[in-house]
């Protein structure tokens, strides 16, 4: 569900307030400013319309399938469902020649058990620190990583007023 693009603006819109049902249209001008990367008021009919279509017609019935929102089409409203806020967790959102998190995690997990094995053996240098300073750079090491981890991912979360994570 969140590998389109467009679904996640939905998405990010949708979350953006809760216990307000959305109107499709509007919906729909939010989503297109936030594709094109422009301000609400300078969409223009055609990029709402391409938008409009899509997510009725496709996006917005998927969602609900899933039980991420509720969506009356006859009605043209859109509501947020409590599933929605489990969403965050997938979403991780690389910029530039950044790694993702799960793979920096599971570099740190691979370097520090080779330390720990060259501690264990006994392997030169390792043997000139005492073994809890090595279990101890591990778990400081991990602490830092979470931390960062944390703060770099404070902006990650569904809605708000500003605009989806991976467009700024």
């Amino acid at each position: 569900m969140l590998s389109n693009r467009r679904r996640r603006h939905a998405l990010h819109a949708i979350a953006g307030a809760e216990n307000e049902t959305h109107d499709l249209g509007e919906l729909s001008e939010r989503v297109a400013a936030w594709e094109n990367e422009i301000d609400v008021a300078e969409v223009d009919y055609a990029e709402r319309k391409r938008v409009y279509t899509a997510l009725q017609q496709s996006h917005l019935p998927r969602l609900d399938e899933v039980g991420l929102v509720e969506f009356d089409k006859d009605r043209g409203t859109v509501d947020a469902t409590p599933a929605l806020e489990d969403v965050e967790i997938y979403l991780d959102v690389v910029r530039g020649n950044e790694i993702p998190w799960s793979e920096y995690y599971l570099g740190l997990s691979g370097v520090s058990a080779a330390l720990l094995l060259a501690v264990w053996v006994n392997a030169f240098p390792f043997t000139m620190v005492p073994d809890l300073g090595w279990f101890a750079f591990v778990v400081v090491a991990f602490s830092v990583s979470a931390a960062a981890n944390r703060y770099y991912s404070r902006d990650m979360k569904l809605g708000g007023d500003s605009s989806p994570a991976e467009l700024e």
